[in-house]
């Protein structure tokens, strides 16, 4: 894993992941869109309605990604101290607060015409609302310190207390009577959801895994950069 904690190793990687991600993304995102808007039908009970869920869904799954690779990154940063863990992570957050915050309001959207409000306080939405927190929360903390390292680690303490929260997301229709349908896609016995809406919904779900992709390899380097400033301008003022 040290390998990799070798900014310049990274920067090199990243060169060649960074075209092809986005080259997915491209594509991905145009034939989801087509899949989604064109070829998928309308549901027989929520009507056009349902397409929303092209959105919404993925971005939910990504909100939970984006926060256990945040955790991961954190608890290696914590363990082996390893440099470039807490730049992904520290890019990372912005990004999922972003899918977090994708996710409640497609969701709101789609909960009008379904439910006849916007919003209910049950056990799924609140605990996404509290992810929401976490990640403003982690955003706040890691530039709290004047102390670049006190920041870092007090964020990273955060992310990986915070974590117990996505398998309360994830069980949450299970384990308390909600609004939300029990899973449909990741279940056993396989995705209960017809193909026509399986695919269309699969293919969003990739476009938004490579826009993360992109957007954290784009801020880790924005991050090293600043970085390598940082230390360039205090050498400056040193001598």
């Amino acid at each position: 894993m040290h390998r990799f904690a070798n900014p310049g190793r990274f920067l090199r990687i990243a060169a060649v992941v960074q075209p092809i991600a986005l080259a997915v993304l491209v594509v991905s995102l145009v034939v989801g869109l087509y899949l989604a808007l064109v070829v998928s039908p309308a549901d027989y009970q929520q009507g056009e309605s349902a397409r929303i869920m092209y959105v919404h869904v993925p971005a939910a799954w990504m909100a939970l990604f984006v926060y256990t690779a945040m955790a991961a990154a954190s608890a290696v940063a914590l363990i082996w101290r390893h440099p470039l863990a807490e730049v992904v992570a520290k890019a990372s957050a912005p990004i999922g607060a972003c899918f977090t915050v994708v996710a409640l309001v497609t969701g709101s959207l789609w909960g009008k015409p379904m439910w006849g409000t916007y919003w209910v306080w049950d056990a799924r939405l609140t605990s996404v609302l509290v992810l929401l927190f976490l990640y403003l929360g982690y955003i706040a903390l890691v530039d709290a310190f004047d102390d670049e390292q006190r920041g870092a680690r007090a964020a990273s303490i955060l992310a990986l207390v915070g974590f117990v929260n996505v398998p309360i997301i994830k069980f949450s229709v299970d384990w308390w009577n909600t609004l939300h349908q029990p899973a449909s896609v990741l279940r056993m016995g396989g995705p209960s959801i017809h193909p026509s809406m399986l695919w269309p919904l699969l293919v969003m779900a990739l476009a938004f895994k490579a826009y993360y992709v992109v957007v954290l390899i784009l801020r880790v380097r924005a991050e090293l950069a600043a970085r390598r400033l940082r230390v360039l301008r205090m050498a400056r003022a040193a001598a």
